[in-house]
C-alpha cells in the first residue's frame, strides 16, 4: 500500500490551540491529587468516613468551580490581550505600511530568504490588508488571531474533567466502604489511568507516563496524610 505523505493528508497534525486539551489534563490531574491529598490528610488525622465523605466533596465541589472560573478567566484575559496587540498592528500597518513591509521582509531576510523574493512576498502581502494583518500577527506575537481558544470551552472542560478526577478517590466511600487505604488505592489507579490517556497525545510511553503521575500523587498524599497523623482529631488548633 502506498503510503500518502502527511502533507496531503487533511488533519494530520493534533489539535495545539490549548482551547480543551490543556485545561481538561490540567483539571483532571488537579481534580485528582487535591482530593487524594485531602482525603489522605482528614483520614490521617483519624476522622470518621462521614467527615471523609464530606471533605472529599466539599474540596470537588470547590475545586471545580475554582478551576473553571480561573480557566475563563485566565483564557479570555489572554485574548483580550492578543486582541489589543491585534489591534495595535493594524493601527501600525494603516499609518506606517511601509516600514511594516520591510520590518516583515527583514524577518523573512533573519531566516534565510533572499532579500528580493522577501521583499517581493512583503509587498504581495501588503496589498490585501487583512491578510496583511494576519501575517504580521503571526510573525510578530506568534498567535492566529482567527484562531484563539475560546474561555468556555476551557473552563467547561476544566470543571468537568476536575470533577471526575476528583470524584475517583471518593467513590469507595460513595460505595459503602471505609477503608482509607482502598480510596488511596483506588485514586492511584485512576492517576496511573489519567497518565496513560494523556500519552496518547503526546505518543510518549503510556507506563511511564502512568508511573509519573502516580509518584506525583503519591508524594502529595503521603505529605498531607503525614500532617493529619501528626495532627490527628484531637490536636486541632485550639
Amino acid at each position: 500500500m502506498t503510503d500518502t505523505p502527511a502533507a496531503l493528508r487533511e488533519a494530520h497534525h493534533a489539535d495545539v490551540s490549548g482551547g480543551w486539551l490543556r485545561p481538561a489534563v490540567f483539571g483532571a490531574m488537579d481534580g485528582l491529587v487535591t482530593n487524594i491529598a485531602l482525603i489522605a490528610g482528614v483520614g490521617g488525622g483519624g476522622v470518621s468516613p462521614r467527615n471523609v465523605v464530606l471533605t472529599g466533596a466539599a474540596g470537588l465541589v470547590a475545586g471545580a468551580i475554582s478551576m473553571g472560573l480561573g480557566e475563563y478567566t485566565s483564557v479570555r484575559s489572554a485574548n483580550e490581550q492578543v486582541a489589543a496587540e491585534v489591534a495595535k498592528e493594524r493601527r501600525e500597518l494603516e499609518r506606517h505600511p511601509e516600514a511594516e513591509a520591510r520590518e516583515l521582509a527583514d524577518a523573512w531576510v533573519a531566516r534565510g530568504l533572499p532579500r528580493e523574493l522577501a521583499t517581493q512576498v512583503a509587498e504581495a502581502v501588503r496589498a490585501n490588508p487583512e491578510e496583511a494583518l494576519r501575517v504580521h500577527v503571526r510573525e510578530e506575537l506568534g498567535v492566529d488571531p482567527d484562531d484563539q481558544p475560546s474561555p468556555w470551552a476551557a473552563a467547561i472542560s476544566s470543571f468537568v474533567c476536575f470533577s471526575i478526577g476528583a470524584l475517583v478517590p471518593l467513590l469507595p466511600y460513595l460505595l459503602g466502604f471505609t477503608s482509607l487505604w482502598l480510596a488511596l488505592a483506588v485514586g492511584g489507579v485512576g492517576l496511573f489511568v489519567a497518565g496513560a490517556i494523556v500519552a496518547r497525545f503526546t505518543n510518549r510511553a503510556w507506563w511511564r507516563a502512568g508511573l509519573r503521575q502516580l509518584l506525583l500523587g503519591a508524594l502529595a498524599a503521603g505529605a498531607t496524610y503525614l500532617i493529619g497523623a501528626l495532627i490527628g482529631v484531637g490536636g486541632g488548633i485550639g
